[in-house]
């Protein structure tokens, strides 16, 4: 891995040089209390303080609507037009916690474990993750409990750290590098400095260790239903989840034409199993609840050998009902 220096004047004038090049750069803005993911014009726009975006970066690659094909019928014969992967653009995503650079590893797994998925897929070889390593936490970010960190490098193709006067910047992927080396003028020798100095100190939650052994032998475990007993279903967590991927599949219709979309949806959802015989297999919200921690901390890892968990803390400081999950699991592990 490959370590440079690049001071924060610079860095803003190389994110103004790629914008100038076309790139949709995306970045964390500020906007009343919240800070969220934008399409940015200007450095100018961009927020570095916060702790956390209230939404993941997913939808760079899985958006919340999008669509598949379209479809036109004329004499009975039926004409279909693919996605258009022409039409995505160059994307660079910048200013990215190192929770949600690592999001979407397990987001290629789910959309590559069987038939791989040409709109994600083409999405996420156009983009480059630029991250940068957290300085600050609150209560609600838990990333060490389940094998992450303040400066992890997993699905970054560069990761920041701050640094006296700007940042340490680290190298990690082929994508990155070809980046790095077109504007290499921005950057400057390593400096040389021991970045695990910088980094926020977030303590550790729970064994995960102790967690692996016990949740995937508590299908029947009656904690689901107590965990469960305030959850609204309202979906949130799942929606700022930089995970999850459940979707939907919509019609939008008009007469003999129409396009097929995919939306996203939540397995937290009353209606996300019901069956059209009216047959519902997670009729109640302890059962959704159950299936949204295992499918995350045992079904993922058996079936595409990454858990579906980064420590965000985004569904916590989401839940209308402070349904804080690292506590959720911090009981299951001393079981």
């Amino acid at each position: 891995m490959e370590r440079k220096y690049i001071s924060h004047n610079s860095l803003m004038n190389w994110l103004t040089q790629l914008n100038n090049e076309g790139n949709q750069i995306y970045a964390p803005v500020a906007k009343g209390n919240k800070t969220d993911y934008k399409h940015i014009t200007s450095v100018e726009e961009i927020s570095m303080d916060h702790i956390q975006t209230t939404q993941s970066a997913k939808a760079v690659a899985f958006p919340r609507t999008e669509k598949l094909f379209s479809y036109t019928k004329k004499n009975g014969d039926v004409t279909l037009q693919n996605f258009d992967t022409t039409t995505i653009p160059e994307t660079v995503v910048f200013g990215i916690h190192p929770c949600d650079a690592a999001g979407f590893k397990p987001l290629s797994g789910i959309f590559n474990w069987d038939t791989p998925d040409l709109p994600f897929n083409e999405r996420m070889k156009r983009t480059t993750l630029i991250a940068v390593s957290c300085t600050q936490c609150d209560e609600f970010c838990f990333c060490t409990s389940v094998n992450g960190s303040p400066g992890n490098t997993t699905g970054s193709d560069i990761l920041l750290t701050p640094i006296k006067d700007g940042y340490l910047a680290e190298i990690i992927t082929e994508k990155g590098k070809s980046l790095v080396d077109k504007h290499s003028s921005f950057f400057e020798a390593d400096p040389n400095v021991n970045k695990e100095e910088y980094l926020a100190q977030v303590p550790v939650q729970f064994s995960l260790e102790e967690l692996n052994k016990k949740i995937s032998n508590m299908f029947e475990s009656p904690v689901w239903k107590q965990q469960s007993e305030r959850c609204l279903g309202c979906g949130a967590c799942a929606y700022v989840c930089p995970t999850c991927a459940c979707f939907d599949i919509q019609e939008d219709a008009h007469g003999s034409s129409g396009n097929r979309l995919r939306c996203w949806d939540a397995c937290g959802f009353s209606l996300f199993t019901m069956h059209t015989s009216g047959h519902n297999p997670r009729e109640m919200q302890s059962q959704r609840w159950r299936q949204r921690l295992l499918h995350k901390f045992s079904y993922m890892p058996e079936r595409i050998s990454v858990r579906g968990c980064t420590g965000c803390g985004r569904c916590s400081r989401a839940c209308p009902v402070d349904m804080n999950i690292a506590e959720h699991l911090t009981e299951i592990a001393a079981l």
